[in-house]
């Protein structure tokens, strides 16, 4: 008699992989010569860098006054951009803590990119606040140390400050984080180096690693408790930049949902450019069976959700600024949707509202290109946000005869184009160099789901789903 069991879970990864299929696939592109597709890339990137640094170096010089800005509206690209590529780098810790202590299989395929991307994104994030001080050289004054400078401490009641403190501290545990993953793949590099060079490399980077039980037992010890500690920041640093609007008197800012409406948007974005990054290097790179569309489905899946809660907070806001009687709030909000920046403000409604309500139907999440397509949407619509609530609250203050218009200047949207340059400057060089997919964790969900054919005692086939790790 035949026994047949249900199959309760697809595979993780695609094909008939052996361990050895997997090292070979994911250090193949390390191991080749660059592409010419990834030279034109890496070129592009660094040129569009160098534009970026020619002008921060200008306006380093000669002052923030070759910026937009003016009496009412001080802070406009500066702290859009800023905000905007933290909220690009939550998706990387998200992924690697929260979903690795959900038992979350499935990001194993994305989380070293993942986390690459979110070191990167940070450091764009920090050049801005930097810049905006002027003189960047004394950026040491934010740092609370013993000094010399008698009664002059720093304000540990500003949330500007909090920001140096949560970021640096985002920034420190997601490389720490980061580079741990790394250990076991630097090992197998070094393992198959061939150069006497690369070797004395990778042993360095590798810290000596041997693969053995008592070493795998203390790196899963270490990976867990930074994973339990990485976990709070995806919560706290978004949560501190919205204090430096949520603490503010000023009409569109002074609200209590700031704090989990930025966390949320945060994760909105962060996925949608990992969406951006995973299809091209999936493509590019021929991991179709590492990252496949069940991964591709379930990152849009969250995307939906965050993005629900985005909208959610949309028209929370909107329904306090109506009906709570403030009419400054009301007049905030009108002239946001209605106002000479109404054509941001509908870009915004448009690409974080309505276009992710596709990802509902299951044959769009399942399509490439389409989701390709939206994830950059929802990423222009996310910069539009940060703009939106930025400039529109700050262009129409409580004195009608201060009220200014903003245009951005060429140095700033250079400043811009060169924070994209920087980003992606360092992710070809992370692709190039370093395993784009974490070796040892891919290979410990390699069994899960796949079947297990054996032969009966009366000669009948028995399928088995082997669902364990």
């Amino acid at each position: 008699m035949s026994i047949y069991y249900s199959i309760l879970r697809k595979p993780i990864i695609a094909g008939d992989k052996k361990l050895k299929d997997i090292t070979d696939d994911v250090i193949r592109p390390l191991e080749q010569k660059p592409t010419l597709l990834w030279w034109v890339a890496f070129l592009v990137s660094l040129t569009v860098l160098l534009i970026g640094v020619v002008a921060v170096t200008y306006q380093i010089k000669v002052g923030i006054g070759t910026w937009g800005l003016n009496k009412t509206i001080g802070w406009a690209f500066d702290i859009t951009n800023f905000v905007f590529w933290i909220g690009i780098g939550h998706a990387g810790t998200l992924i690697s803590a929260i979903l690795f202590l959900f038992r979350q299989r499935w990001r194993t395929s994305i989380n070293r990119s993942a986390e690459a991307m979110t070191i990167i994104a940070v450091m764009c994030a920090g050049i801005f606040p930097l810049i905006h001080m002027g003189r960047p050289w004394l950026f040491f004054w934010v740092i609370p140390y013993p000094n010399l400078r008698g009664p002059l401490w720093v304000n540990f009641r500003s949330p500007l400050l909090w920001d140096f403190f949560a970021i640096s501290t985002y920034f420190t545990i997601s490389l720490i984080f980061w580079y741990l993953g790394l250990i076991p793949d630097m090992a197998t590099l070094r393992d198959r180096a061939k150069s006497k060079i690369k070797k004395f490399v990778y042993g360095l980077m590798s810290f000596g690693w041997n693969g053995s039980a008592r070493i795998w037992h203390h790196y899963e010890t270490t990976y867990l408790l930074l994973a339990a500690l990485a976990t709070p920041l995806v919560l706290s640093v978004h949560s501190i930049v919205s204090m430096d609007f949520a603490t503010a008197v000023i009409p569109g800012w002074h609200s209590t949902i700031f704090p989990p409406y930025f966390v949320a948007g945060a994760i909105f974005s962060g996925f949608s450019m990992v969406l951006t990054l995973m299809i091209i290097a999936r493509k590019v790179l021929h991991y179709e069976e590492y990252i496949t569309i069940d991964h591709i489905e379930k990152m849009c899946k969250i995307v939906l959700v965050t993005g629900g809660i985005v909208a959610l907070s949309y028209g929370i806001e909107i329904f306090m600024a109506i009906f709570f009687g403030n009419q400054y709030e009301r007049f905030m909000f009108l002239n946001r949707a209605l106002g000479p920046y109404a054509w941001a403000f509908w870009i915004m409604i448009s690409c974080n509202v309505l276009f992710p309500q596709f990802l509902w139907i299951k044959k769009i999440r399942r399509n490439v290109a389409l989701v390709f397509i939206l994830s950059i949407v929802v990423n222009i619509g996310m910069w539009f946000e940060r703009f939106v609530i930025i400039v529109t609250s700050l262009h129409r203050d409580f004195l009608p005869s201060s009220w200014a218009m903003y245009k951005p200047t060429i140095i700033e949207i250079a400043t811009l184009a060169g924070s994209f340059g920087l980003f992606f400057t360092f992710f070809l060089l992370f692709a190039r160099f370093v395993p784009f997919i974490a070796i040892g964790e891919v290979k410990g969900v390699l069994k899960y789901g796949k079947l297990k054919k054996n032969l009966t005692s009366e000669g009948s086939v028995k399928a088995n789903a082997d669902v364990t790790v």
